[in-house]
């Protein structure tokens, strides 16, 4: 049954059309502020309409229609994103995937699945797990972000140094082009199939290449054994050195986290505290997994190479149930600023690990210059930091100075040879901040390849590449300079 629709607005109209469900298009505006912005809350802008396809038929047709009236649109999933990639900054009609939330298949002989965009990250795992498999990306949003907002964004985790980010668990896309057009890419869900790589290419794409519909992962067999460490060090200084002394040893850890002193505050002053001391500088959180044998091994060798960093205390959970909580309560450390801090601006660089002292180091400075203090949160076997700027947007000036703060943490990244982004994105967050790593005529290179498969820019424009201006003079340069 069609809902009657209040409003005169022509395009609502003929897009509630192509939506089977009744009550599948919102455009009032009290309905409308939900979707102003993402995880990226500094920036908020109101969409002309949401709407909620039911399969990758009814997306193509909105996509048809957008295209055909010059409508800008852009495609959403459960908006966790960091960096401003869903934020609607041109008034779009966002698509919203969240009802495309299936589970279309597993296949335990091959080791793969397949699903819909809107399908939750950790519901994978959870639907595979008693049957000895699990999905190995898992962002601390995993209980909620889907996996295709995870394919936009290259979405990473704890356990990404050993298992590596999202592209690396993708064999295969159904994707809906700008131009309506559907198509698959790694149908078969074959891994390095000949051609170019357009799997590689729309991983991580942040939905400006074309909207995901359909999407099958590699999952992987549980691992024999599993053991977790926490280690206390009275300086930072020991803790960045003991991560690289674990790596040079030849351990390659599932996972090896970190947190300073300030986002220990944080975390224990939220859901999920765990005891660890307030006056320590640094703490490591370790796991090891693989077949049975040698797993101690490993356990031991890194509770050796923690004494040796002067380690005031180092413990190994005694059983699931105290891991799950030293897990919970690191995977909850972004949302527990909210517990020392009216707000907090996530950052999202990557360093070389043995830049980690020197770069930590800067931050610090930075923290000292802006007068705001500063937490650290991060993937330290892969040199993913994530440095989360505290402020508060009531005090004028602060939010601008936050800002200034984060752009100043990706800069030092980008000075000792590390780059603005490891599984966060770009979005609008960090789009000026891409100079720092790359040249105009890269930049350009770039946004050529956008140009090919979203011809009109209606797809999500605005986002992930710098604001024209060198690099469209530079660009017209080429172009004349090819006709001579």
């Amino acid at each position: 049954m069609a809902v009657k629709l209040k409003t005169n607005d022509k395009h609502i109209i003929n897009l509630a059309k192509l939506v089977s469900k009744p009550n599948s298009i919102l455009y009032k505006k009290e309905d409308l502020v939900a979707y102003d912005c993402d995880g990226f809350t500094i920036h908020k802008h109101l969409p002309k309409a949401v709407v909620f396809p039911k399969n990758t038929e009814e997306v193509a047709e909105i996509v048809k229609y957008c295209t055909a009236n010059d409508l800008p649109f852009l495609a959403r999933g459960a908006g966790t994103g960091l960096s401003g990639g869903a934020i609607p900054i041109n008034e779009e009609v966002i698509i919203s995937l969240v009802r495309m939330r299936k589970l279309i298949s597993v296949d335990l002989e091959n080791r793969r699945a397949v699903v819909e965009p809107g399908f939750v990250n950790l519901k994978l795992t959870n639907s595979i797990s008693d049957k000895g498999y699990y999905y190995a990306p898992d962002p601390s949003s995993q209980y909620c972000c889907t996996i295709g907002g995870n394919v936009a964004e290259n979405a990473g985790g704890a356990h990404c140094l050993k298992y590596g980010v999202t592209t690396n668990h993708i064999l295969g896309l159904e994707v809906v082009l700008p131009n309506g057009e559907i198509i698959e890419i790694g149908k078969d869900g074959i891994a390095d199939a000949p051609g170019y790589d357009l799997l590689g290419l729309l991983t991580g794409s942040e939905g400006t290449l074309g909207i995901v519909t359909k999407i099958t992962v590699r999952i992987l067999k549980n691992p024999e054994a599993k053991q977790t460490v926490l280690a206390y060090f009275d300086k930072v200084e020991d803790g960045s050195q003991a991560v690289s002394d674990i790596i040079s040893a030849g351990i390659v850890p599932a996972a090896l986290e970190m947190m300073d002193k300030v986002a220990i505050e944080g975390v224990e002053a939220a859901a999920f505290p765990v005891g660890h001391p307030r006056d320590i500088e640094a703490v490591l959180l370790i796991e090891v997994d693989g077949i049975s044998a040698g797993i101690d091994e490993q356990i031991n060798e890194i509770l050796d190479v923690c004494k040796k960093r002067n380690v005031r205390e180092v413990k190994v959970a005694q059983d699931e149930a105290e891991r799950g909580r030293w897990w919970a309560n690191r995977k909850t450390g972004f949302g527990a600023m909210g517990a020392i801090s009216p707000d907090y601006l996530v950052q999202d660089g990557v360093i070389p690990r043995s830049k980690l002292p020197v770069v930590l180091k800067g931050i610090n400075d930075i923290s000292e210059k802006y007068q705001l203090r500063i937490a650290n949160i991060f993937h330290a076997g892969d040199g993913n930091l994530h440095p989360l700027v505290l402020f508060d947007a009531r005090i004028p000036g602060e939010t601008e100075k936050a800002l200034e703060a984060g752009s100043a943490c990706l800069q030092i990244c980008a000075d000792v040879g590390g780059t603005i982004t490891g599984e966060h994105g770009v979005g609008i967050e960090k789009k000026e901040e891409m100079r720092f790593v790359f040249k105009d005529e890269e930049i350009i290179a770039q946004t050529d390849i956008r140009e090919v498969f979203n011809p009109k820019n209606l797809l999500n424009a605005g986002k992930l590449f710098p604001t024209p201006g060198r690099c469209v003079e530079i660009k017209k340069e080429l172009k004349a300079a090819a006709t001579t």
